[in-house]
């Protein structure tokens, strides 16, 4: 089989490689992957399961494609005329694969870039089946060009319930209720960073994204402060800061080294992967050896909820709400949005629950995850 997936920012966001990693394991196909960045992904190994494309093709002025987009450009008034020969060539290799996957993650989830909008309407004249791949959107979202755009899928993989539910309610009667591909990536044995305690160990995430989604301004990097000064303080607990994106303009090292900085000299906290050297399966190894996660990132999430850690999610999107809903039942403990944290103790007191009911939730774990991961099942969307 041969699939092509599109689009794709780079695996400098651990999130966007461990989705296309879960889906080569689950797909047993030739992938061919048009990337915003091949060079990055190259580098955390993305090459070893994928056929790398660059997703722009540039346009010589002396080619074919040039002079039939400046026909179309100034004969017809056809203003993306250009940016249809930029990306031509992923039409091109759609057409000779058994679909096109269209990437879901966060690429759908407040809406989607016109240039997405755009290749599906050229993959929708060329013929080819194209299919929405693990996503979550919010419900607000869906209206207008974006609805427009997912009635054109032949099959939606609605990542959690929230979104399924969404769908289902806008008569989009395609989309299936399975949990994130990511949920079955493997974990590639890494050394544990000098001071990381097996077993005793939290590890905390922490992004930009969600420090922008704030009320309060400071207060989540406050609440963060907060729930270190307290794990330092009562109890025996290390502390591993764990970046799950490190892309320059959305680098969570950023204010994770300013906790770090705060704390590094009581020997209690490290800094894992400072220098964004390790892959998703090398974090989710990681990540699976900590007693306690507290993320920022929906995949660190998934990474600990698919090996048993349990963790509280700081989130601000309908994709942590979903899938801890999916897990638990609820999001109720288990999600605090940064929307509404207003005060500096939040985090810490959501923390303190979590640990006071860590022997129920992993007992809900033992019985629950092989089951949920489980339902991943690529046949329902891809042989149907």
């Amino acid at each position: 089989m041969r699939l092509t997936l599109f689009p794709h920012g780079g695996s400098g966001n651990h999130g966007c490689e461990a989705i296309v990693r879960s889906t080569a394991k689950l797909s047993n196909a030739q992938l061919n992957l048009f990337s915003n960045n091949c060079e990055e992904d190259s580098c955390y190994g993305l090459d070893a399961v994928c056929n790398l494309t660059g997703a722009e093709r540039p346009i010589n002025r002396f080619s074919i494609g040039y002079w039939r987009a400046l026909i179309k450009s100034k004969l017809c008034g056809k203003q993306d005329a250009f940016d249809e020969e930029v990306y031509r060539h992923i039409v091109a290799d759609a057409c000779t694969s058994e679909a096109f996957l269209s990437i879901g993650g966060d690429n759908y989830c407040y809406g989607a870039n016109n240039f997405i909008y755009l290749v599906n309407q050229m993959i929708d004249k060329a013929g080819v089946q194209r299919i929405l791949w693990g996503a979550s959107v919010e419900t607000s979202a869906l209206e207008g060009q974006l609805l427009e755009d997912m009635r054109g899928f032949q099959k939606i993989w609605s990542r959690e319930s929230l979104t399924h539910e969404a769908m289902l309610a806008k008569g989009l009667t395609q989309s299936v209720l399975m949990p994130d591909p990511a949920f079955v990536m493997d974990r590639k044995e890494v050394q544990l960073p000098e001071g990381f305690i097996l077993g005793n160990t939290v590890g905390i995430n922490v992004s930009p994204m969600i420090i922008g989604y704030e009320k309060a301004a400071g207060m989540t990097l406050e609440n963060y402060v907060r729930l270190i000064q307290c794990i330092i303080e009562q109890t025996d607990m290390q502390i591993a800061l764990i970046p799950h994106v490190v892309w320059s303009h959305n680098d969570d090292r950023k204010p994770l080294l300013a906790l770090y900085e705060q704390f590094k000299d009581t020997g209690r906290v490290i800094m894992v992967d400072a220098e964004a050297k390790l892959n998703a399966e090398e974090l989710k190894y990681i990540i699976s050896k900590c007693r306690f996660l507290v993320a920022a990132r929906t995949h660190a999430s998934i990474a600990a909820y698919s090996t048993q850690v349990p963790t509280l999610v700081v989130g601000y999107s309908v994709k942590a709400r979903g899938i801890a809903r999916d897990i638990f039942g609820t999001e109720e403990n288990y999600v605090l949005p940064v929307q509404s944290m207003t005060q500096p103790n939040e985090l810490t007191n959501a923390f303190k629950w979590l640990m006071q009911h860590e022997n129920a939730i992993r007992q809900h774990f033992q019985t629950f995850m092989p089951e949920y991961i489980s339902r991943i099942d690529v046949n329902l969307i891809l042989n149907d």
